[in-house]
């Protein structure tokens, strides 16, 4: 009886034992990090009957978009999730209704097995309509779920032909689902029609517009895209900037978007303390037809005017956004200054741009703009370029002009002695 009584109160001791050591091993596992959830993109092809059209580096669009899908499959990243879409590979009659359903999964949203994605594309042919508008719906659908970034990139080389289903609404209403879903568009044709369609769709869901002519341009793009879904996503902060420097809005370190005029100015300020290096940079997208030459100027300015630092750039008309940036650092204080807080300076940035456009062509909204403010630490040494506000090369001009002052002294010296010697004898 006594050893039972033991062994019973063994196994009590024991169990006893075991439920403590699981009760402090669960909270402890729940504190653990969780991974992060694969960021999931789908690439929607157009695959109507004008991707038959050899424009492309002398191959048809088609060819073009095959080589560029096989290049993006062997470099996506191993934490991406991938799948691909068409519209229009399928149906090649006439019925309008028929063809306007002609959207389908290619490839699921997964893990990539390389070889099957590339089989898969390789049996694409172009055939019917182009559904844009169905294809976004069923993307979006694919995409749906999880806490994963989540990105579209269409590639098409025309407008949606199965109105009234307007793919720029149908852009808007999967923005206003609140799943964070980014569309960028990629167009093969520069038309102007097309670009306006393909903006819209990518404007709606904070996506971009690239315009596209050869397979390198493509799979370049493409590429970027994908490994941009694989970033963490900043979300850019709406502003509007002001008409003047008093009126501007403050502005802290973060990504802006903005919409500027053709041929107005933006005024936004940031206050920068000592010991900090202000770095702004600056994108605005031509986002409708323009005039070849343009450019834009971002000038750090005092609050009384005076011009701190400038950066510029200019274009020609081959591109769709032109950038530029400038760096101002802001030496440090000492304590016996007073407060740092009161010693902040309030540096005015002034947006410009010299863009034009033809009568036709709208001039509201503004073209969007992207602006980035970074606040680092300033330079520890007097040596570092950005402390002067010079370029890399400010030390190898200064040695240039002083071995050019010294071989003046002497030529001069040596001139003026010959002809002294000349004259004596």
């Amino acid at each position: 009886m006594i050893t039972r009584k033991r062994l019973t109160a063994g196994v009590c001791v024991l169990l006893a034992t075991l439920a403590a050591g699981l009760g402090t091993a669960l909270p402890a596992s729940a504190d653990e990090p969780t991974a992060a959830a694969s960021p999931k993109v789908e690439l929607v092809l157009d695959v109507s009957g004008s991707m038959r059209t050899r424009d492309m580096d002398g191959e048809s669009r088609i060819s073009a978009a095959k080589q560029a899908f096989n290049d993006v499959l062997d470099a996506v990243p191993e934490e991406v999730e991938l799948g691909i879409r068409t519209l229009g590979a399928d149906y090649p009659g006439d019925d309008r209704k028929v063809g306007c359903k002609d959207t389908k999964q290619l490839y699921p949203v997964g893990p990539l097995d390389r070889t099957e994605a590339k089989t898969a594309v390789a049996t694409l042919a172009p055939t019917g309509w182009t559904p844009i508008g169905p294809a976004l719906l069923g993307a979006a659908d694919d995409l749906d779920g999880g806490d994963a970034t989540r990105r579209i990139v269409l590639i098409t080389d025309g407008e949606d032909t199965c109105g009234p289903l307007d793919p720029c609404e149908v852009a808007r209403d999967i923005a206003a689902r609140g799943i964070h879903l980014v569309i960028d568009t990629l167009g093969l044709v520069p038309n102007a029609k097309i670009r306006q369609q393909l903006t819209c769709i990518a404007e709606a869901t904070g996506g971009t517009y690239t315009a596209v002519q050869n397979t390198d341009e493509l799979s370049g793009r493409v590429q970027q895209l994908v490994d941009r879904a694989a970033e963490p996503v900043v979300t850019p902060v709406a502003t509007e900037g002001a008409g003047s420097c008093s009126a501007a809005p403050a502005l802290k370190a973060g990504l802006y978007t903005d919409r500027q005029v053709i041929g107005t100015h933006r005024w936004y300020r940031v206050d920068v303390l000592p010991g900090q290096e202000l770095r702004a940079s600056v994108s605005v997208g031509a986002d409708r037809a323009v005039n070849n030459d343009y450019g834009i100027l971002l000038r750090a300015v005092t609050v009384h005017g005076r011009e701190i630092v400038r950066g510029s750039e200019s274009g020609t008309g081959r591109t769709d956004a032109v950038s530029t940036g400038l760096r101002y650092p802001k030496p440090e204080q000492d304590d016996s200054d007073g407060d740092v807080k009161s010693a902040a300076e309030s540096v005015c940035l002034q947006l410009g741009n010299s863009f034009s456009a033809p009568a036709s062509v709208k001039t509201t909204p503004g073209m969007p703009v992207e602006l980035t403010i970074d606040l680092v630490d300033s330079p520890d040494e007097a040596a570092d370029t950005a402390a002067f506000g010079l370029g890399r090369g400010w030390w190898l001009l200064g040695v240039m002009v002083l071995a050019g002052l010294i071989a003046g002294l002497l030529f001069g010296w040596i001139s003026r002695w010959r002809v002294a010697v000349w004259r004596t004898n």
